[in-house]
């Protein structure tokens, strides 16, 4: 009975101790991976109509990106700098991304898809609303997840 005792308590002991290492080795300079809340903070970003509050998603340096209108950005200083003038003709704007996202881990990367209804009102009034296709592929820098690849349509008509 002492020794079943002991081999007990040994074992809870041992348990104790690697616990706490392997919680710390899984997660030490990592984030939690994306989802849907993340996706649509970065589209709530891109709903002010201002690159710069989306900047924090993105990771700097030569990655490619590809929007609706112009077809390809070949860096996020790139990509924000231009897209600035896409954006000057609205004055509001609001995206929802829907339920139809998907994430998958893969290595040191994450890709995703979704749909995303929009919403976006020009200068001079005129209402755009549809929904377009959304794909994107993160990497964690920094432990953050940013978007190193991404790429926006609309369906052909």
């Amino acid at each position: 009975m002492r020794s079943h005792i002991l081999v007990v308590a040994l074992f809870i002991m041992c348990s104790a101790l690697a616990s706490p290492i392997s919680a710390k080795e899984t997660t030490a300079g990592k984030s939690a991976l994306p989802d849907k809340a993340h996706l649509q903070k970065i589209w709530d970003g891109w709903a002010t109509l201002d690159p710069t509050n989306v900047a924090q998603f993105y990771a700097s340096g030569p990655h490619t990106f590809f929007d609706i209108a112009p077809l390809k950005y070949s860096s996020w200083d790139e990509y924000q700098k231009n897209v600035r003038n896409v954006l000057a003709d609205y004055t509001s704007a609001k995206f929802t991304v829907n339920n139809d996202a998907e994430l998958q881990p893969a290595g040191k990367y994450v890709w995703g898809s979704a749909t995303v209804n929009e919403e976006m009102t020009h200068k001079g009034g005129k209402v755009d609303t549809g929904t377009f296709r959304w794909t994107m592929v993160f990497e964690q820098q920094g432990g953050k997840w940013l978007i190193v690849h991404e790429h926006v349509s609309i369906p052909a008509q």
